[in-house]
């Protein structure tokens, strides 16, 4: 048998091997992939009814998607992982078959790593950055985030720059290694704080009855049983300034779906106000110069 025949034989073998290595390896992280996404357990609404089941089943229907969209963005990146190693790991043992000596060359992409390694510092910082953002699952596509200076929603992630849309249509293209602070609007919950003003002078019991007895029931109505987590709360008197006396309110609503009852709330609050007799705040005069 001819050097070259033995050569091209080895070649065929290496080349199976790395396929069938590469098939091997695809079909152990999309298994893990299907079974990572499935892990989320359904909640079991046979034994919930009424709105704290719907709460429930909404919340188990998030949690699973957010799942589902973490570990497939994972087994993606698991995948090129594995291409670029199989890849590199072929090309050596095909050039080694073939006698180029691989010393030179290991040599010079070492010299040559090195000096990429200090010029793309910055890059590495971003792709490592990326990788426990996905990792970790800080954020996904269609999250509102704040990062710094800037708030908006998340349109796209990539293992090196984040793409945000803020609330002006602006698009900003944020790199991972940047990120230091973050902050997500989307996960959790929302609580806004409303202030009622009225004058200093009103009854705060009766002023608290009066907004009480308007928002009473409102978490139970259709429309918003499935936005609020539970009923719009009057604190109490907040404070006292001039001729102003401030009646705070929470309203806690699922993540950024807060808007719509706050400003039914303020409305309430207004008209209960106006038809209970209960007054503005005092406005004194400026004092003269």
């Amino acid at each position: 048998m001819s050097d070259i025949t033995q050569r091209l034989i080895y070649l065929a073998v290496v080349l199976v091997i790395a396929i069938v290595l590469r098939l091997v390896l695809v079909v152990i992280i999309n298994r893990s992939v299907r079974a990572l996404a499935a892990r989320t357990p359904d909640p079991d609404s046979s034994t919930m009814s009424g709105r704290s089941g719907a709460l429930i089943a909404r919340a188990g229907g998030v949690s699973r998607e957010r799942q589902r969209q973490r570990v497939t963005t994972l087994g993606s990146l698991m995948r090129n992982v594995v291409d670029v190693v199989i890849g590199i790991v072929t090309l050596l043992t095909v050039l080694s078959i073939f006698g180029i000596p691989m010393a030179p060359l290991l040599a010079s992409a070492g010299v040559g790593g090195v000096a990429i390694g200090f010029g793309a510092q910055s890059l590495v910082k971003d792709y490592l950055s990326g990788i426990f953002m996905l990792a970790e699952d800080q954020f996904g596509v269609g999250d509102i985030i704040t990062v710094g200076d800037i708030k908006g929603t998340v349109l796209e992630v990539t293992l090196r720059v984040t793409k945000l849309r803020d609330f002006t249509g602006v698009v900003w293209y944020v790199r991972n290694g940047e990120i230091l602070t973050l902050g997500n609007i989307s996960q959790g919950f929302s609580v806004e704080w409303i202030e009622i003003p009225v004058a200093i002078d009103e009854d705060p019991d009766k002023v608290i009855s009066v907004l009480r007895d308007a928002l009473d029931g409102m978490s139970e109505e259709e429309a918003y049983a499935d936005v609020l987590m539970d009923q719009p709360e009057v604190l109490g008197v907040d404070s006292m300034a001039g001729g102003t006396m401030i009646i705070k309110l929470a309203v806690q609503a699922h993540a950024n779906q807060h808007w719509a009852a706050v400003r039914e709330v303020r409305r309430r609050a207004q008209e209960a106000c106006a038809a209970a007799g209960i007054r503005k705040p005092i406005l004194y005069p400026s004092t003269p110069q």
